[in-house]
């Protein structure tokens, strides 16, 4: 008997009550980056993730990100900015720009049943994730980055205010160089002690500042597949 095929959401638009996402780049099941488009004044549910660390990049716009279960722990980010959020945090993120907002999502590891919806504006409380129903394809237009096996540096320019890059290194040496406001996702490998255990990992998100200040004592193992998010 043949097992049905598990759905995937590579390639497609997922609906949302507050505008849409989509994936735009994927390393295996460890991880996932999805492009959120959020509409003015409108938030995502209060849910949380049980088992996956989530981590965000607001690549324009202004948004309103609650962490917890009481709006008075909400606070203000712009593009472009980062926030990492722990396993079990129930956490919520409204557009409170005009324009509406955008914003990366990194979920390590990938799996879209690790959601709990507390409260939602929209009725989805203890609603799984949207289903195929809730999908389209996507376009080329939509893809930003593409794993290759090709060690080359892909240049993605976003709302022509926030350059994209996925890079590689194999050291510290031109991470070190870069503005201390620069942000930093790393997609794949890691940066590891003398005992080879790891400090960082895929899935997360800091900027220049702690890259130098790690380089005193660490050290990259191979490669490091990055995502640079920078103004231009």
């Amino acid at each position: 008997m043949n097992k049905k095929k598990k759905f995937s959401y590579d390639n497609r638009v997922v609906t949302k009550p507050w505008g849409n996402e989509y994936v735009v780049y994927r390393n295996s099941k460890k991880l996932s980056v999805t492009l959120l488009n959020i509409d003015y004044n409108k938030k995502t549910s209060l849910h949380c993730h049980p088992t996956k660390k989530t981590g965000f990049i607001v690549l324009s716009g202004k948004a309103l990100i609650q962490l917890g279960l009481w709006k008075a722990t909400s606070r203000y980010f712009n593009a472009p900015s980062k926030l990492m959020i722990r396993t079990g945090l129930f956490h919520s993120i409204k557009a409170v720009s005009k324009k509406g907002l955008c914003a990366l999502e990194f979920e390590t590891p990938v799996n879209k049943k690790d959601l709990v919806r507390f409260k939602d504006s929209y009725g989805r409380e203890k609603k799984p994730y949207e289903g195929k129903e809730f999908t389209s394809k996507t376009s080329t237009n939509d893809v930003i980055f593409k794993k290759t096996k090709k060690k080359i540096v892909q240049k993605y320019i976003f709302d022509n205010k926030v350059e994209l890059s996925m890079e590689t290194h194999k050291n510290f040496k031109l991470l070190n160089k870069e503005k201390m406001q620069t942000v930093f996702a790393i997609l794949d490998g890691q940066v590891v002690d003398k005992h080879n255990r790891s400090v960082l990992s895929y899935g997360d998100i800091i900027k220049t500042g702690t890259f130098k200040k790690l380089s005193e004592v660490f050290k990259i193992k191979k490669n490091l597949t990055l995502l640079k998010v920078k103004n231009i």
